[in-house]
């Protein structure tokens, strides 16, 4: 059997609900958790059992350069405008990982994503940064699909 490389984490792609941006200079994959829950019977031997609990899925970090899209930035801008119902505004975002020719390899689906924090860039008049925004992702779920 042929030997697999691993990706590189330098290739990758998003796919947002209807949004479409130009590309990410970052994304940061927060991690899934499912909190442990000691159990124990008093007729038992005295050993705690391990059930599952609740799962967590941390916040996703989408960071790119400024251009003239507007769209993210307005995605934010309809939580902070006191939209109640998250229905209209959840999506699902789908990272994709590519190998060297551009191929998708890997994926992650993230489900009933939402942005809860938007952080514009710093500008510095006498930097030589390119101006990066970010934005944080609540979300339901983050899964492996490929």
């Amino acid at each position: 059997m042929a030997r697999q490389d691993p990706l590189r984490k330098f290739r990758f792609r998003l796919e947002i609900d209807g949004i479409e941006q130009a590309a990410f200079s970052e994304v940061t994959i927060g991690d899934l958790a499912s909190d442990p829950i000691d159990y124990r019977e008093g007729d038992e031997i005295p050993t705690v059992r391990k059930l599952s609990g609740l799962t967590k899925y941390a916040n996703v970090t989408l960071k790119w350069g400024i251009t003239d899209s507007v769209e993210l930035a307005e995605w934010h801008q309809q939580i902070v405008g006191g939209a109640t119902l998250l229905t209209d505004i959840r999506k699902t975002v789908v990272i994709r990982i590519q190998d060297e020719a551009g191929t998708d390899k890997a994926a992650f689906e993230v489900t009933r994503a939402w942005p809860c924090k938007y952080d514009p860039s710093d500008l510095n008049a006498t930097g030589n940064e390119v101006a990066i925004d970010s934005l944080e992702l609540c979300n339901e779920g983050i899964r492996r699909i490929q």
